[in-house]
Formats: C-alpha cells, sequence, structure tokens
C-alpha cells in the first residue's frame, strides 16, 4: 500500500531484511524511499539469514520534497533472504515506501 512506509528510528546504519520462501533468481530490485543517502544490499542464500554478502552499494541523489525511485539490475542473481542496510541518510529520520524484486 502507498499509504504505509518504514521508517527508520534515527541512528543509522538501520536494516531490515527480506526472506523468500526457498531461493529465488533475481534480475533486478527496485526501492522507493526518502532522504536515504547510502544504500547497500547484501544476499544469503542460506535457509538461515545468515552469511551475507555484498551486492551493492550506492550513494543515493537527494531528491527533495519527492519519493527516491532506485532500480539495481542483478543478472545471474539468486538469494534466499535481502538485507537493505541504510547506512546513511541527508536527515535524522527516512522511510522504505516500496521492495521490489523481479525475477523467477
Amino acid at each position: 500500500s502507498s499509504e504505509t512506509f518504514w521508517t527508520t528510528t534515527g541512528m543509522f546504519p538501520q536494516e531490515f531484511i527480506i526472506g523468500f520462501p526457498k531461493r529465488v533468481k533475481i534480475s533486478k530490485v527496485a526501492i522507493q524511499c526518502y532522504l536515504v543517502q547510502t544504500l547497500r544490499i547484501e544476499r544469503s542464500v542460506s535457509n538461515d539469514p545468515v552469511g551475507f554478502e555484498l551486492c551493492i552499494e550506492k550513494d543515493l541523489q537527494h531528491t527533495e520534497g519527492q519519493l527516491q525511485t532506485e532500480e539495481f539490475p542483478l543478472p545471474d542473481f539468486q538469494a534466499t533472504y535481502l538485507r537493505f542496510i541504510i547506512k546513511s541518510a541527508f536527515d535524522h529520520f527516512v522511510s522504505v515506501h516500496r521492495v521490489m524484486a523481479e525475477g523467477t
């Protein structure tokens, strides 16, 4: 729902983990967020959310008054869990409105 979102508690880094029912192939991850400065995405292929490895780390562009929309193409990429780490922000609090993963 576009009416709901996850917000940070004000200190950084902040993180959240998304789990899939089984290992999946992902071709692209997209995120809609607000005031995120540095975002890191990690993956795990384990049955439990452990053993994460870096997929991408990016400094996002500040977009005053509107959501940031970022897409990350991930060719030949498999994951059971994705961990999103917000390393820094343009303000004390940020929000994540949508995370989308495309694949099979």
